[in-house]
């Protein structure tokens, strides 16, 4: 009991020694062992077992550990981790033991030829034998006697690699220490690769499969805070094709100011493997647009509405009034802005298609500018709910716009979509005619010189949003799947929810009045690819025919009613025209009417209290035909009587 627990404490004062002192140990260990090995091989071969007494036999055995040492160190038989130590590390002290074998049998060959004895054939082969077991038997004891005191506790911490070996990588692995196994750091600079930082040793992130194989790593962390958006791109898009788990520190701008700490490790989104770059806002159009303005948001606890929202809080309105027809998303956004403290929030419970309501409520509070983000928007849920669908997205809009018209709301600006062109769903189409509706309005205002400005801003999906793709591929994902699309050929645009809600502030401020902006949305996004990348960023594989034992399978179950297999933004892309602003632009076309809107409205209103659902498509498409002067939709109105 008690030699158990001199070995105990003496193996727990082995594991508090240092780095260096810890390296110097285990020269020293190899440097008796070497000379001992050899001395044993000259026993075996002359079966004479006499300690060295000459200065000769000395010198040959000291030889040796001599050549060795410096063979072992650039081989990194003193850079690994002994507790730690692979398999595979057998192979690399095989070659170093065979390097140094060779090397000191050059020597003891230019030895003998100087005069100074003969070298048997048969030592150097017993030396390398003995040597090698020796050298490698050694590490793996010393393993197995000092790995079980944290071996079971280090099985259960997750094996981390650290993208990035500066300032903030080092912080973060000192702070994953006592919960994570730090395997290395992956860098770029070739002129750290091979050094250590901390102990922990700095590879080529060509290096990171042998890691994955080797010490079983499922989780890697990108610490490069002032990474590029394009080269973070190129990075996760790498990464992820590993099958395993990717997360980032914050960006620098949220280290600075003490919003996150280098601990704070957060997933990696989908939008950062699409690479959008970002461009600053301009302050100028935000402040005309916001600051010490009364604001609402109808919508205010959608996904687009809260975000807006959000944003608006930020940029100190004088009062933010929250419309929203749902009670419990009413209250989270309420109470999260109301936290803050900063900003006079004043929720409203609400429908769009209550034009009292709305009437009192910006009389009451002096609505300066309205953003109209209320709508339905779900493709398949509109097109099984059509009357629905006209009513709260044609007559809601129509309703706010009337009001916010009557009663002088100086800016208006709808939320629309990339649906609205060229419709053939339900949703776009009903979108489509929002949009006419407020270009009605426009033209009414300049008409009568009131100075307000109605527009809308038209712009893709947005990743995350309520009932888009992205948080039901996740949901599928964490039940093990499958992965279910339309098409494997269906393309998307998409943008973050947060650089939507700065871009439609923005082009508000821009609107003279009856404009259609058209947020520019990047490439179109195959929603296959889509899908891909986020099994991967969630450290799993895609199950395939090349790969059948991946862990999620994607499946293509057809398109649904009304879906398109590509979304457009314009009519007409020429007739756009920059603004001030890069990422908008702004349709220079207008529609063309041919008959009065609010004829079209009474008959399409007709139709809902009739609940004739036929007639109301017809009509919802034949003003979409009529008043789009480049419209193609024949398609949707030979069939407008499929549901």
């Amino acid at each position: 009991m008690k030699a158990d627990t001199v070995f105990e404490k003496l193996r727990m004062q082995l594991l508090a020694l240092s780095r260096p002192w810890k390296r110097l140990a285990l020269v020293c260990f190899d440097i008796t062992a070497l000379s001992v090995v050899l001395w044993a091989s000259y026993g075996l071969r002359f079966d004479r077992w006499n300690l060295p007494n000459t200065v000769d036999q000395l010198w040959i055995i000291l030889s040796a550990p001599l050549v060795a040492i410096p063979v072992f160190i650039p081989m990194g038989l003193y850079r690994s981790v002994v507790r730690y130590l692979p398999e595979r590390a057998i192979w690399t002290m095989l070659k170093a033991v065979t390097i140094a074998t060779i090397f000191w049998v050059l020597i003891a060959f230019l030895t003998t030829m100087a005069g100074r004895g003969i070298v048997p054939r048969s030592v150097p082969i017993m030396y390398w034998a003995l040597a090698s077991f020796v050298i490698i038997g050694s590490r793996f004891t010393a393993k197995w006697l000092f790995w079980p005191v944290s071996r079971k506790s280090l099985m259960q911490r997750p094996a981390v690699v650290i993208y990035g070996a500066g300032e903030a990588g080092s912080q973060l692995a000192h702070s994953l220490r006592g919960s994570h196994f730090i395997v290395g750091f992956l860098d770029d600079l070739q002129l750290l690769q091979g050094r250590e930082v901390g102990g922990i040793r700095i590879y080529n992130p060509s290096h990171l499969p042998t890691l994955i194989r080797d010490f079983g790593v499922k989780q890697v962390i990108l610490s490069i805070p002032s990474l590029s958006s394009s080269r973070r791109k190129e990075i996760v898009a790498n990464l992820s094709g590993f099958g395993i788990k990717v997360q980032s520190l914050p960006a620098m701008t949220d280290l600075v100011t003490g919003r996150y700490m280098v601990s704070h490790i957060r997933e990696i989104e989908i939008d950062e493997l699409l690479g959008r770059s970002s461009v600053p806002p301009d302050l100028d159009l935000i402040r005309g647009m916001i600051v010490g303005r009364t604001i609402m948001v109808t919508g205010a606890g959608g996904s687009i509405g809260s975000e807006l929202c959000r944003k608006i809080a930020q940029w100190r309105p004088q009062r933010l009034v929250l419309f929203e027809a749902n009670e419990f998303a009413l209250y989270q956004i309420d109470k999260e802005l109301s936290a803050a403290g900063d900003v006079s929030i004043v929720p409203v419970l609400g429908s769009v298609t209550n034009a009292d309501r709305l009437r009192q409520t910006i009389r009451d509070h002096g609505i300066e500018v309205l953003f109209h983000a209320a709508a339905h928007k779900h493709v398949p849920l509109v097109e099984a709910n059509v009357l629905e669908g006209i009513s709260n997205n044609v007559f809601g809009t129509a309703t706010v716009a009337d009001a916010a018209s009557e009663l002088g709301v100086r800016d208006f600006v709808l939320i629309s979509t990339d649906k609205a062109v060229r419709p053939t769903n339900i949703m776009g189409a009903t979108k489509r005619w929002a949009e006419l509706v407020v270009q009605e309005k426009s033209m009414q205002a300049k008409a009568n010189g009131s100075g307000q400005r109605f527009c809308a801003v038209r712009f893709g999906n947005v990743l995350g949003s309520n009932g888009s793709v992205v948080p039901l591929f996740k949901e599928q994902i964490a039940h093990g799947g499958p992965v279910t699309l339309t098409d494997p050929g269906m393309t998307r645009y998409f943008m973050s929810i947060a650089e939507a809600a700065e871009l439609i502030v923005q082009a508000g401020a821009l609107s003279e009045g009856g404009d259609v902006f058209l947020l520019d949305m990047g490439e179109p996004v195959l929603i296959s690819d889509l899908a891909e990348n986020m099994v991967r960023l969630a450290g799993l594989t895609v199950k395939s025919e090349r790969e059948p034992d991946g862990d999620i399978e994607i499946v293509a179950i057809g398109k649904r009613p009304g879906e398109k297999m590509y979304e457009e933004l314009f009519y007409d892309e020429a007739s756009a025209v920059q603004t001030r602003h890069p990422k908008i632009l702004k349709a220079t076309a207008i529609a063309r009417q041919t008959g009065s809107l609010a004829r079209r409205m009474e008959a399409l209103a007709a139709a809902i209290r009739a609940g004739d659902e036929q007639a109301a498509r017809h009509l919802l498409f034949e003003l979409v035909l009529e008043s789009d002067t480049k419209s193609e939709l024949p398609k949707a109105l030979e069939n407008v009587g499929s549901v």
